[in-house]
Formats: structure tokens, sequence, C-alpha cells
């Protein structure tokens, strides 16, 4: 409860189902566990600028190339054009 009141003190909004669960952000946690399977485990980065530009180009691939199973082989950038 501590941590909780550091972060509402200095005016951050805490989101979650209102249950404190572990699940709240497991969108996000697949996510990155997908990233660093995928590009940071496999690639090094020389510095902070390096990594930056490693991990804009693996989002520009994960975004408009590659195919998500969760969304039926499709790629994300498609189903936004169609969508729009």
């Amino acid at each position: 409860m501590a941590y909780e009141q550091a972060l509402l003190a200095a005016g951050c909004r805490i989101s979650r189902d209102g249950r404190g669960r572990a699940t709240d952000n497991a969108f996000i946690e697949r996510l990155w566990r997908t990233v660093k399977w995928e590009h940071s485990y496999l690639n090094s980065a020389n510095d902070g600028h390096h990594l930056h530009q490693q991990l804009q180009a693996y989002f520009a691939y994960y975004n408009h190339r590659r195919p998500h199973q969760r969304l039926r082989g499709q790629i994300p950038a498609q189903i936004f054009r169609q969508n729009s």
C-alpha cells in the first residue's frame, strides 16, 4: 500500500480492474515477452540510442509485416486499414 500511496502522491493514476489481480496487465506483459524472445534476446544494442532504433524497427515489423496468431494470421496494420 505504501507503493500505491507514493504513486498517488506523485499524481499517478493507478488503473486496474479493482481487484489487484495479476491479469490486469496481461496484454502488455504478453507483448513484452514477445519483444524479448523475438528481438532483445537475439540482438545486442551498443547504447540506448541504438536500442531505440532497434525497437523502432522491430515494432514496424511487428505491426506491418508479422502475422499474429490472435488475429488469425492477419497483420495488425491490415486490420486497422480495413476498419478505418
